[in-house]
């Protein structure tokens, strides 16, 4: 027979219409032409192709120059002896692609019935007489990676076709598998084992039909506790950093298609209710892989490994999945979910973060290179870094979920955080448009500005141990003395979690705008909803605490600005505020009557000394008070143009922004940089800005006036800027929503939101009423 036949045996089931002829026919195409040594081992099967122009041997095919070719159907025999512009490999391909092809028809529904019963026949005969998951099991060690691929697939979908229509496991297979991974690393060939392990997982859980825990627990069983071993045997025993230099070797590929079977059994893990050792393995005994991530191993793996690791805190099992607490209704999995986060904050409190050497050199397409004149400078990888930050930070939250006492957790979470925050100060100096950052609540919206998910979930987790923390503090003592409130706040900022300055900071880098916040709530990919749910409940009970932070941004920024500007960032010694310092520009009690610029320059003026090169660095910095952010709304623009309804005018308050930028001399002490953010408002709105202001005495400005930020001596500065900028873009918000709600247009019930929103605008107007 010719080409032709399989040719149009493709183009008829590509299309699916009915096989006319009987079934031996069609196995007779689809049987594998390969060569088999007479001495073979049993348990690998070794064959290979013909010694024909463009065939491919396997790995052990240098002494079978005298191999014989097993006796076939003539069809087949043809294929081995064809002389056409076909060679064998590509008409083995063509095989390889059918037998996939026909597995996933005949488990379609849309396909006829009939059409499905004949694919059926087939596979049984290309199983039962053919023996081609013998001959798929020789062709996963070729050389060609593509006929190693091709095999690889089409094994797994007749295992998986055996699994699902016989409810058995195919036996060829299954001691295939236990022979190799219990053989290494003897035998280090393992690589294409795991390759059609984790297809076979992979396509289980796409199954939208099957019973999938009962499927995958019997084909995990018989591998369990050869898995386990296995993953000693690759991460510990026999481990040797040197032969993962390279991700081209042998060694790197078998540890990556090792990760890739554990993402399969995490996903297995995760979303059914089966928990077999295999798939604890990861959760028991992570403090193999936290090695691996800071030795000498290629980057790609330990990158691998860090993103295998975030989804593990994250509960995620595929990117496209969302991110949940799960582990709190599964026992056996929040059980290790604490094991998992116990081992990593142990090794973080021994420096294992300033372990990890984060790449320099940015990714481009056909290399990581840039391209010649490519001004582009490399940086950290911001990627591998947010993900071991979210790592960390949900580490801390499953130790706070399992502790009953205050005392029980106090000292590793400050040993923790100051960790992270070291770790992230070490790697500010590689962000694009950075500035020096004193406020240690601010590195939050620094790091994850660029990954909205990755954001959210750390702001959740920090705000979850922000709520745990007060609760065991009242529990301890139902009445707190000052001095005690005064270490409380002071450790809150601290440490970088106070949920007030961090969610401030974020609608600082947004500039305000409501419909950043709108997208964020309608979007499936991010947990924002659960966090605002939870922050606005803060906020209604914590109504002082929130407007004292708001007030600390008005009157305080300037003096974390200047503190930085003397001790530069990348200076770890000189960047790290002392106690006193901090506690002065955290905690300090809020002025509450006006107060003269002239008399402390570090209110709304940033002062420093510097030379022209510090000058010229700090023009790029952005303010830590005004909303210079226009550069981040770049990428946080809104994913719908909310202002396009018809009743957008009740959302549209004129508000525009405008970023004065201007040098000026104070009491010759160098020179000062003034960065103001003016917005204009309607003129009913101005009446709810004239609340307290300050005078500013200084001569010779020359600066265009606004109606919110002002430095001339003419003009005034109100001091609750911030207050009301964030007030209103809740009120913002609450208006969106409560418009889509009554179109139908908002994607769930909004109710309890929007309850939530109304209550904190009716709380902000009863204590500024106009």
């Amino acid at each position: 027979m010719k080409i032709s036949l399989l040719q149009q045996m493709y183009k008829d089931v590509l299309v699916g219409i009915p096989l006319a002829r009987e079934s031996h026919h069609y196995a007779s195409l689809l049987n594998l032409c390969v060569e088999q040594s007479p001495e073979r081992d049993e348990s690998c099967n070794r064959m290979h192709l013909p010694s024909t122009n463009g065939g491919i041997r396997s790995h052990q095919d240098t002494d079978m120059s005298d191999a014989v070719v097993p006796t076939t159907d003539d069809i087949s025999n043809s294929f081995a002896n064809m002389n056409s512009s076909f060679c064998p490999r590509e008409v083995m391909l063509l095989q390889l692609t059918l037998i996939k092809m026909m597995v996933a028809k005949a488990e379609s529904q849309e396909i006829e019935f009939d059409t499905r019963q004949k694919y059926c026949e087939i596979f049984v005969l290309l199983l039962k007489e053919a023996k081609i998951d013998s001959k798929l099991i020789c062709l996963l060690g070729s050389y060609d990676q593509l006929l190693s691929h091709m095999a690889s697939k089409s094994l797994a979908s007749l295992v998986y076709f055996q699994l699902k229509e016989e409810n058995a496991l195919n036996v060829t297979w299954l001691t295939f598998s236990l022979k190799t991974l219990s053989g290494f690393p003897v035998n280090t060939q393992v690589a294409e084992c795991l390759w059609t392990l984790t297809t076979i997982i992979e396509e289980i859980l796409k199954d939208k039909v099957l019973p999938k825990a009962g499927i995958l627990k019997k084909l995990l069983a018989p591998l369990d506790a050869v898995l386990e071993g296995f993953y000693n045997s690759i991460l510990f025993h026999h481990f040797v950093s040197h032969h993962y230099t390279s991700p081209y070797s042998e060694a790197a590929n078998n540890l990556i298609s090792f990760i890739d079977l554990l993402e399969a059994l995490l996903a297995s893990r995760i979303e059914l209710e089966i928990a077999l050792r295999c798939q604890r393995v990861l959760f028991l005994k992570v403090s193999y892989v936290l090695n691996l991530i800071s030795s000498s191993i290629h980057y790609l793996i330990k990158k691998k490994f860090i993103m295998l690791l975030k989804k593990c805190v994250l509960c995620k099992s595929r990117e496209d999945a969302k991110s949940g607490s799960l582990f709190l209704q599964n026992p056996s999995l929040y059980e290790d979910m604490l094991a998992l986060g116990n081992a990593v904050l142990r090794d973080v409190n021994l420096n294992w973060l300033n372990r990890i050497p984060l790449s320099e050199k940015a990714s481009y397409f056909g290399g990581s290179e840039a391209a010649p004149g490519d001004d582009t400078q490399g940086g950290s990888d911001q990627t591998v870094l947010r993900a071991l930050s979210l790592v960390v930070l949900k580490a801390l939250e499953f130790k706070f979920q399992n502790s009953a006492t205050e005392a029980e957790i106090k000292g590793d979470f400050q040993s923790s955080m100051s960790q992270l925050l070291m770790f992230w100060r070490s790697h500010l100096k590689y962000f694009p448009q950075s500035h020096p950052v004193v406020h240690h609540c601010e590195w939050l919206s620094l790091i994850f500005i660029e990954q909205d998910d990755d954001m959210w979930e750390a702001a959740k987790a920090l705000l979850l141990i922000y709520l745990k923390f007060d609760r065991l503090r009242h529990d301890a003592a139902d009445l707190l003395s000052q001095k005690e409130e005064e270490t409380w706040n002071f450790l809150m900022h601290a440490n970088g979690y106070n949920p007030h300055c961090i969610f401030l900071f974020f609608l600082e880098k947004i500039a305000f705008d409501s419909t950043v916040l709108l997208d964020f709530l309608i979007s499936s990919e991010t947990c924002f909803l659960e966090y605002l749910v939870r922050y606005l409940k803060l906020i209604r009970k914590d109504w002082h605490q929130f407007v004292d932070v708001c007030n600390h941004f008005d009157s305080k920024h300037g003096t974390f600005q200047s503190i930085s500007s003397v001790k530069p960032p990348h200076q770890e010694k000189q960047s790290c505020m002392t106690d006193e310092n901090l506690q002065n520009a955290c905690c300090a009690p809020e002025p509450q009557t006006p107060i003269s610029l002239a008399a402390s320059h570090s209110c709304l003026v940033f002062t420093a000394e510097r030379g022209d090169n510090e000058v010229a660095e700090s023009n790029q910095s952005n303010s830590l008070i005004c909303t210079d952010s226009t550069s981040l709304l770049g990428s946080l623009q809104s994913l719908v143009n909310y202002d396009s309804s018809e009743d957008s005018e009740l959302e549209s308050d004129g508000k525009g922004c405008l970023i004065n930028t201007t040098q000026v001399p104070l009491n010759n002490e160098g020179e000062t940089r003034i960065r103001e953010t003016g917005c204009s408002y309607t003129a009913d709105e101005q009446n709810t800005l004239k609340s307290e202001v300050l005078p500013l005495k200084q001569k010779g400005s020359n600066i265009s006036s606004c109606l919110t930020c002002v430095a001339s001596s003419d003009n005034i500065i109100p001091l609750r800027i911030m207050l009301y900028k964030s007030t209103k873009c809740l009120e913002e918000l609450q208006k969106a929503i409560s418009r889509l709600q009554r179109r139908n247009l908002f994607p769930y019930n909004p109710s309890a939101l929007l309850k939530l929103l109304s209550h904190i605008e009716k709380i902000s107007k009863n204590m500024n009423p106009q």
